[in-house]
């Protein structure tokens, strides 16, 4: 028998060996051996408890359950993203994995770790301020996304006043950063549809003040990427009390006719997706009515030269009824999705559109 062999870890272990090795990533002198030994202890029992979560075979349910269950009882998961910009590169993205395999792990219809996050917004909200560091930008971010798959932790950001710091990292990141916060806003705006379309209901001023300072940025792909994203929240049906509200505002429309004149032929082409769901409106109101009337014969000229090199798109059609009893504007009646329709055909009904103003 052999009395030196090495005692297995457990699970609380583990946790507990990585919770109390964190606070001394920052004891001592920068560089000196008390950082490195704690540099080192939180590396093999981050590898560690990334063996129990997902291993070479199958992990053992038993095991992750203790681990899990640690990981809620010493708040870890607050820890690990409060510390994760002391830790080296592959802890970084070790975390990662671990926090992204937690929050997957389900028990019947129930997320143990969603439930456990919903009760610790600081957790979710540390992980989006994230983008506040560059260094670990990317890595909160990929944690963030995983969260926002879940409606409940999605809900506590869209409802939050760290929601509209969206704009701020989008514009003032670097490119790499930049994007992933726009996928996560993205992510937060569309995934979860009722919640998002009551959101927008209730907030519909203070949330397209702060979404439009995104359009009108001065950032090509910003502009581009907002542009795209507000026809994806117009044309969703959940969405429909949003959409009929911002197309009967004259503001709106003149913002979208100014973007069908930029200089750039990609914002051109968002903008007129924007711009076409105004003019598929059976019932406009008559301010919107008037613009249009009163810029006809610009807009026919514009639309009849417009992107003729453009052969086709996968992008939504919108016609209006064709009975001679035009219907409100209802989703259901009044706008069809047509994959794989043509945007010549998409064209040449806006231009009848307009022609019979």
């Amino acid at each position: 028998m052999n009395f030196f062999k090495t005692k297995q870890r457990t699970p609380p272990d583990l946790v507990r060996g990585l919770r109390d090795a964190l606070p001394r990533l920052e004891a001592g002198p920068p560089g000196g051996e008390v950082r490195r030994k704690a540099n080192e202890d939180v590396a093999k029992n981050l590898q560690q408890i990334k063996t129990i979560l997902l291993g070479d075979g199958d992990p053992t349910p038993e095991l992750v359950a203790q681990l899990a269950q640690e990981t809620y009882n010493t708040d870890l998961l607050l820890h690990l993203i409060q510390n994760i910009h002391k830790l080296e590169f592959e802890s970084r993205k070790d975390v990662v994995q671990i926090f992204n395999n937690l929050l997957r792990r389900q028990i019947g219809s129930r997320f143990p770790t969603v439930e456990y996050l919903s009760s610790k917004p600081e957790i979710l909200f540390a992980a989006f301020d994230g983008y506040s560091n560059e260094e670990i930008a990317l890595n909160t971010g990929m944690i963030l996304r995983e969260m926002l798959r879940h409606e409940p932790l999605a809900k506590m950001l869209l409802y939050s006043e760290q929601f509209y710091k969206f704009p701020h990292y989008i514009e003032s990141t670097t490119f790499g950063i930049s994007c992933d916060a726009y996928t996560n806003l993205k992510e937060t705006l569309t995934r979860h549809k009722a919640m998002v379309a009551e959101y927008l209901d209730k907030n519909y001023d203070r949330f397209f003040s702060s979404f439009t300072t995104l359009i009108l940025s001065n950032n090509y792909v910003t502009k581009r990427q907002s542009l795209k994203l507000l026809g994806e929240i117009l044309l969703d049906r959940a969405n429909f009390n949003v959409m009929t509200r911002y197309i009967a505002n004259e503001a709106n429309l003149k913002m979208m006719m100014n973007m069908l004149r930029d200089k750039s032929k990609n914002i051109q082409f968002e903008a007129f997706h924007v711009f076409k769901v105004f003019v598929a409106n059976p019932k406009k109101p008559p301010q919107i009515e008037g613009i249009l009337r009163r810029n006809k014969d610009k807009l026919l000229k514009f639309l009849k030269d417009f992107h003729n090199d453009k052969e086709g798109t996968s992008l939504p059609i919108l016609r209006a009824s064709s009975s001679s009893h035009v219907p409100s504007l209802n989703p259901r009646r009044a706008i069809y999705d047509l994959p794989c329709s043509q945007f010549q055909d998409e064209k040449q009904f806006l231009i009848v559109q307009i022609q019979s103003l």
